[in-house]
């Protein structure tokens, strides 16, 4: 059965909006890292009878451009989503899935900086609406917050966990000629749980706070090991495939809309005039940034 691309990348944001709501909702429950080290190693098992044959046919690609694939499995799945986890813990799911719009921004930014790309003034402007949207949220609208350099410590944490991903994705944009993507995500994977692992068994050695194992935590585990990981990856790619990455990159944006949908229904999250002021900034910036 044949589903419709846009139905599909819709498919795809929904999930990831998801997985902002359910890393805060399982706070004090299971810690951030270890969260992020099951849903990888959950992952990795559902994927790997879908791409083992790959794996096998390309891996001369994959070992050949090795140091490439550890920059995938640092940025893309160990970094990202175990700093959002971590981030959750001191903000809202909301503000960060607005910071995670930044994504395209830091883009152009990484671009123009490494790849010496230029910038038209369409994405100059579109990056400062976006930035000052951020410095919004981050400062609550309030003045007084931005000259006393007051942030909240998890929106700064879930900045840097966007830059990574942003980092990742100008790289699978790079070597997407030269990566075949299925094989290259589960070694990412593989490589990624190996990088999480020591880090996550620091975490549980420390902080003395035992995982409280219930029907909550293991839904949790399994919405983003299989949903938000597995099925929002293929619906992501098959969308791609059919309308094309200009097209589909609009979809993004709906990643914030489904967060602060399901943070207000089901974590009862309050949703404040600065959120809803800087959010629109940073949607609008991107999209003004996305015209030609």
């Amino acid at each position: 059965m044949r589903f419709p691309p846009h139905l599909l990348l819709i498919v795809a944001t929904l999930l990831w909006g998801g997985n902002f709501v359910i890393g805060r909702a399982v706070t004090g429950e299971i810690p951030p890292l270890t969260l992020s080290l099951l849903r990888w190693c959950l992952a990795f098992l559902i994927f790997l009878p879908i791409a083992f044959k790959y794996v096998k046919r390309d891996w001369p690609k994959i070992k050949e451009h090795w140091k490439i694939v550890i920059l995938f499995a640092l940025t893309g799945v160990a970094s990202f989503n175990a700093l959002v986890y971590i981030g959750v813990y001191y903000t809202t799911s909301i503000n960060a899935s607005l910071m995670n719009s930044l994504t395209p921004i830091f883009l152009y930014i990484l671009s123009f900086i490494f790849l010496k790309v230029n910038v038209s003034r369409n994405q100059i402007i579109g990056t400062a609406i976006s930035l000052i949207g951020v410095l919004f949220i981050l400062t609550k609208g309030s003045l007084e917050n931005l000259i006393n350099f007051s942030f909240n410590i998890g929106d700064l944490i879930v900045i840097v966990a966007v830059i990574c991903w942003s980092i990742y994705s100008l790289l699978v944009k790079q070597y997407s000629d030269r990566l075949p993507g299925f094989s290259t995500f589960l070694v990412s994977i593989g490589v990624g749980i190996l990088i999480i692992a020591p880090f996550t068994a620091f975490e549980l050695a420390t902080l003395n706070t035992p995982i409280i194992w219930s029907v909550k935590t293991i839904g949790a585990i399994l919405y983003v090991g299989i949903f938000a990981s597995i099925v929002a990856f293929l619906c992501w790619n098959k969308g791609v495939v059919a309308i094309g990455a200009n097209r589909a990159g609009i979809f993004l944006n709906l990643i914030p809309v489904f967060a602060t949908l399901f943070a207000t229904v089901f974590l009862e999250e309050q949703l404040y005039l600065a959120q809803i002021v800087g959010g629109l900034a940073v949607i609008g910036g991107v999209i003004l940034t996305n015209r030609t």
